[in-house]
């Protein structure tokens, strides 16, 4: 039977979610090449995966998590799925901005929380975990107990579990670069022959085809 992360690593893939292009690198906000890119948004548009990710993070609150007052988002490509994911559990939602709004009330955090509630993060995926430990550090500023984060993704970087250690906030997520990759093998979506340059990037992605 296909467990949880099989499935939505699987459906990944199928959407076309899931990009290799090693001999053309992708360059990400952080500045960093890679020969993978992951772009979790094209869940939205397929009712079924976005369902099983939801419930997803359902089990996954449950299971590492007692449930918490409020469930809160990283914008932008997270807000749609906590949204659903409070929905779900008939919580109240808020989102946090990466930075300020420049006009108006200026908010990093739109919604309402109180002080002392307690909070899981939801977020798409986690690369360094700068971005989203930023908003946890948000969150913190407000006096409210963050419980963890919750992403649909991680590509499993040393770094960013010596920054989530460093936050003290547990990081649990649905599926992972490792599971991917490898099921990515078995499907065809990518060739033996590239594991190697991909373990390569994987080592060392801050200097990788600098």
């Amino acid at each position: 039977m296909e467990s949880l992360e099989y499935k939505i690593a699987k459906r990944l893939l199928q959407i076309n979610a899931i990009k290799f292009n090693p001999a053309n690198p992708y360059q990400w906000t952080s500045g960093w090449n890679s020969p993978i890119y992951c772009d979790n948004r094209k869940i939205l548009s397929y009712p079924e995966l976005r369902n099983l990710v939801k419930d997803g993070f359902v089990e996954l609150i449950k299971k590492f998590y007692v449930i918490p007052d409020v469930i809160a988002g990283v914008a932008t490509g997270s807000i749609a799925i906590a949204v659903l994911t409070a929905e779900k559990l008939e919580l109240p939602f808020v989102y946090v901005r990466l930075s300020p709004k420049k006009h108006g009330l200026q908010n990093r955090i739109e919604g309402v929380i109180k002080p002392n509630q307690t909070i899981v993060v939801i977020e798409d995926l986690v690369s360094t975990g700068r971005s989203s430990l930023n908003a946890v550090k948000t969150l913190r500023e407000q006096n409210v107990q963050i419980l963890g984060m919750g992403a649909i993704f991680s590509y499993g970087f040393d770094i960013a579990a010596k920054n989530f250690e460093e936050y003290n906030c547990p990081l649990h997520t649905l599926t992972d670069y490792n599971k991917l990759i490898k099921i990515a093998v078995q499907e065809g979506y990518i060739k033996e022959k590239h594991l190697a340059e991909l373990e390569e990037w994987r080592k060392d992605p801050a200097h990788w085809k600098k």
